[in-house]
């Protein structure tokens, strides 16, 4: 559904997208995962004929970027923070102009406010909107151009545990429905419990891709098994034959409590590859 061969993009002397290699399936959550400012929004608007780049090459749809039709770009939908919101309209005159803009019908909007849980506050100003809600929003006019392709750009960011779990909802039904979603985001536990893969970008360069478990697994050198036991201690065990006993004796004595292995997250494995954290700063990065 998208590919990306030794894409590269800079800004005056400043190399953000070095030789970036992508193939996206169609009907998976892809994710790219990196620091703020490492070059996530920047190649979401490559992608999506926004902004050029330097040398490479880009595909959607099987075709060039540069070759997408009006029809095409209507099969795409994007939700990003700069995507602003007419604060003194109501959410249904909100969803009203988008409609207008991409030839959309009206009957469209009560569709899309149930389908992201706003029903109840179609007649409300968006300036009265919680963040959440404000992002239910955004994702709705996502969803009106029922798209094939959805770019999503830290559709979470700064919001509570519930709102979070609700839109990852969203997504996943989308997915289900046959779009295929593409996240940036620099959480790493939404990364793991959501996509089918990722791909790890630092400094305008993927250092690792793969399904979240799967990288995870490859990056496991300790092998630990962690016991608590009911006593509130913690031990750690090989990952070999030999704890087998320990551990069959602690079950037959009652005193193990949880049990589980011991893998590496996609934080710590961002961590070894790159030596930053995922919620560094690009000023950092380059500093």
């Amino acid at each position: 559904m998208i590919t990306a061969k030794r894409l590269c993009k800079s800004f005056s002397e400043k190399q953000v997208l070095s030789g970036i290699d992508l193939d996206i399936r169609p009907g998976m959550i892809f994710g790219l995962l990196g620091p703020s400012g490492a070059g996530k929004t920047t190649l979401i608007k490559i992608i999506t004929g926004q902004m050029g780049f330097d040398s490479g090459e880009v595909n959607a749809f099987g075709k060039a970027v540069k070759d997408l039709t009006g029809e095409d770009k209507k099969r795409i939908g994007i939700m990003m923070d700069d995507h602003g919101v007419y604060d003194r309209l109501t959410v249904t005159d909100n969803l009203k102009i988008f409609c207008d803009i991409y030839g959309v019908p009206y009957s469209a909007v009560s569709r899309v406010l149930k389908e992201v849980g706003l029903a109840d506050s179609a007649k409300k100003p968006a300036m009265k909107l919680s963040k959440g809600m404000l992002a239910r929003l955004k994702l709705a006019r996502v969803f009106m151009v029922d798209p094939k392709i959805i770019f999503l750009d830290e559709p979470t960011s700064g919001l509570d545990p519930m709102t979070m779990k609700y839109i990852h909802k969203l997504i996943r039904d989308k997915r289900a429905s046959g779009a295929t979603v593409f996240l940036t985001t620099h959480n790493m536990e939404e990364a793991a419990i959501l996509c089918d893969e990722v791909a790890l970008l630092n400094e305008g360069k993927i250092v690792e891709r793969g399904a979240p478990d799967e990288i995870c697994r490859r990056y496991n050198h300790q092998k630990k098994i962690d016991i608590h036991l009911t006593s509130g201690e913690d031990i750690k065990l090989d990952h070999k034959a030999g704890s087998a006993e320990m551990i069959t004796r602690l079950l037959e004595q009652g005193m193990l409590e949880t049990i589980h292995s011991s893998e590496p997250t996609l934080e710590t494995v961002f961590l070894e590859l790159t030596g930053r954290k995922l919620d560094q700063e690009e000023e950092e990065m380059y500093a």
